[in-house]
């Protein structure tokens, strides 16, 4: 029995928690399983999983052996793949993890035609607003919105990106004239705790320096939605992404503040941990996305 059978027996137990679930898993029988992962250990002269009736643990040894031996067979898979990539339609999963807001908008129709242009694939949406680590949570690659400063990652600029500040006229006639950022600081302001700085915003002055508003409101919400349906319902100002703003404010709905002062140095990125050899799954679904939003930009 080679080693990498092994090592992958090992893998399956341990993503999937327990030797039992990973053979139902696999299809493979539990007593096969846990004879590759003691031959594995054997071969190592180290004990990988603790092993009772009640519990399952990795040792110390388990968790470092785990974390770069799950990296190697990857690279293994992503080879194989690789050179089936021009024999073959695109297979297996895909796991992905973007934004609630990117879904949720009109933008994540970005997704659905892509899934239905590819039907053999199966495509794993997880929809969440925190900051997710790609390795550690198994990602094949990740959508973000941001000015890009992760230097460990692999990223491609998908769409460029930006954000209105906007307010119904009725607010801006009640509160303005607003000219200039600075008046924030005295005027209602509707907070997404998505952002990195809560309660202060950044803009850039005309001679390109960097002013910092500190900001209050009635509103505090992790949801980009909500503080664009509380600042349609007139409760103040919410810095919006432009994919959700635009039509509000094409409308007339809201108006768009401050434009001039409004860094423009976000865009939203397909993100992917370094590899050797990048997954063709991988490479199809940020070129697709890439010309998806060139077409429909």
């Amino acid at each position: 029995m080679d080693t990498l059978t092994r090592i992958r027996a090992f893998i399956d137990v341990v993503e999937a928690e327990g030797f039992s679930a990973a053979a139902r898993k696999t299809g493979r029988s539990k007593a096969l399983l846990s004879k590759y992962v003691r031959e594995l250990e054997d071969e190592l002269g180290a004990l990988l999983l603790n092993r009772t009736t009640r519990q399952f643990s990795m040792t110390e040894a388990g968790h470092t052996y785990y974390r770069t031996a799950a990296d190697i067979l990857k690279e293994i898979d992503n080879l194989a793949d690789l050179v089936r990539e021009n024999n073959a339609d695109l297979k297996g999963k895909l796991k992905v993890t973007l934004p609630r807001t990117f879904i949720d908008a009109e933008v994540g129709q970005s997704l659905i035609d892509f899934a239905k242009e590819n039907p053999d694939l199966s495509l794993e949406i997880v929809a969440e607003d925190r900051f997710v680590d790609l390795i550690e949570e198994g990602f094949d690659l990740g959508i973000r919105i941001t000015k890009l400063d992760d230097s460990a990652m692999i990223a491609r600029k998908i769409s460029d990106f930006r954000v209105y500040a906007c307010a119904t006229p009725e607010f801006v006639e009640k509160y303005g004239p607003l000219v200039h950022p600075s008046e924030l600081s005295r005027i209602p302001y509707l907070i997404d705790t998505n952002t990195r700085s809560h309660n202060s915003l950044r803009f850039i002055e005309s001679d390109g320096s960097t002013l910092t508003v500190n900001v209050s409101g009635p509103l505090e919400v992790n949801s980009p939605q909500a503080t664009l349906r509380a600042a349609r319902a007139g409760l103040g100002v919410a810095m919006i992404p432009d994919f959700i703003a635009r039509p509000y404010i094409l409308s007339g709905e809201l108006v768009s503040l401050f434009d001039d002062y409004i860094a423009k140095d976000r865009g939203i990125y397909a993100v992917y941990p370094h590899r050797r050899y990048l997954p063709a799954k991988v490479r199809a679904f940020v070129d697709y996305l890439h010309a998806w939003f060139k077409r429909n930009g």
